[in-house]
């Protein structure tokens, strides 16, 4: 079927930011002075719904908002030369947008950082809708940014799909009662049995019919 609405995880789907993202971490491991992490084993754990992330990449029990502030300032200043759309993203996006289709992007990246990363990769006006982190009670693998985009943008469940590469995004899906894709060129190692679409031409081809 054609859907009305096609919503992207962010990290891992349309985008490359794993050298960004152990990156950053590293940048406040060094503020809390722990040793930088390798990045194989940060980008490995990014979508592990399994683990304390905060215990795991800061050696603390919760997230402080000065985590966070640490994370956006090396974020901001890097994204320029860390961060890149996955080959073939930019024209999925562009066919989706200029057949009708809307597209929104549902991330457990804060706001300020989605929307930078969006904008300097030059896909922002292609998006009908952005739901982040910060703008839910509950992020991934609850369906709160699911239900909200739905409601923003007046769709039926029935007549939209996520688009992801992790547990976080199925559970996310599953839960918001909507088709699901699961994508396997992000942070997530699939078994080779698993139903995963390999290619983003083969991701084209699914939402085209």
């Amino acid at each position: 079927m054609a859907y009305d609405l096609v919503i992207f995880d962010m990290d891992g789907t349309l985008i490359d930011s794993s050298r960004l993202l152990a990156n950053a971490i590293n940048h406040v491991r060094a503020q809390l002075e722990l040793p930088p992490m390798p990045q194989d084993a940060i980008v490995g754990q990014v979508n592990n719904h399994q683990i304390n992330p905060a215990q795991y990449f800061y050696e603390v029990d919760h997230f402080e908002p000065i985590h966070e502030k640490w994370f956006s300032e090396y974020y901001s200043a890097n994204h320029a030369t860390e961060l890149q759309l996955y080959e073939g993203i930019r024209s999925l996006l562009s066919q989706l947008h200029d057949r009708g289709t809307a597209i929104a992007l549902a991330t457990n990246a804060y706001r300020i950082s989605a929307l930078e990363s969006l904008e300097h990769l030059g896909i922002a006006p292609l998006f009908d809708a952005v739901a982040c982190h910060d703008d839910v009670i509950h992020p991934k693998p609850a369906p709160d940014m699911l239900f909200r985009i739905l409601e923003e943008l007046h769709t039926p469940k029935e007549s939209a799909v996520f688009v992801g590469d992790g547990p976080r995004d199925e559970e996310s899906a599953e839960a918001a009662g909507i088709d699901y894709i699961m994508v396997d060129w992000g942070y997530t190692e699939h078994e080779r049995n698993k139903k995963v679409v390999r290619s983003v031409e083969e991701l084209q081809k699914i939402l085209d019919r």
